[in-house]
């Protein structure tokens, strides 16, 4: 019989998702996960089966409690444009000031393409992302459909953009004043 868990495996993942964005796949040991989650490496390979997994586990809890999140925070009931402006200018917002960056962005970066245990959650984020951009876009009344799948690969593009440069030290005061104009010419709303 398998022994019931102990631990709270929502809490784990939050805590391994919070090391794997401040260090990395690479730069994670199994002793670090130890440290971050309060989890012994036996509980870790018991429940997740390898560092890997957990990781890939980890990018899935990152989509529905980040990135998701996010999206509804911002974009829901909200007029396009003004939800488009409050989502990208809360990026250089960052909790305690920090530039940890975002876990999608980060390991796309870190595995260059690579095919791993975690890339169809990666995938899933960045469609996640690009789909919401999308329908906030449809809302706008001169939007069809190709433009805003159009507009919204622009936009995934440009807000992965931000994120590389904050995360490398960017001053965020110069990449702000490039939200409004840069919006403006992607979602055609002239009057925003």
């Amino acid at each position: 019989m398998a022994r019931a868990l102990e631990f709270d495996q929502d809490q784990a993942l939050t805590s391994a998702m919070a090391v794997f964005r401040r260090l990395g796949y690479a730069g994670v040991s199994i002793k670090a996960l130890e440290a971050e989650t309060g989890l012994s490496s036996g509980s870790i390979y018991n429940s997740f089966g390898s560092k890997e997994a957990l990781f890939a586990r980890a990018v899935a809890h990152y989509n529905q409690i980040v990135v998701r999140q996010r999206l509804l925070t911002h974009l829901q009931g909200k007029p396009a444009f003004a939800g488009l402006v409050s989502l990208f200018e809360s990026l250089l917002d960052e909790p305690g000031g920090k530039a940890f960056g975002c876990l999608l962005t980060n390991s796309a970066i870190e595995f260059a393409g690579q095919e791993t245990e975690a890339s169809a959650a990666l995938r899933a984020g960045f469609d996640l992302l690009q789909t919401g951009f999308t329908e906030a876009l449809l809302t706008l009344p001169q939007m069809t459909q190709p433009d805003a799948e159009r507009g919204a690969l622009r936009l995934l593009a440009f807000y992965q953009g931000l994120l590389v440069l904050i995360r490398n030290g960017h001053d965020k005061e110069a990449l702000r004043v490039t939200i409004p104009p840069e919006l403006k010419a992607i979602t055609g709303e002239n009057d925003a």
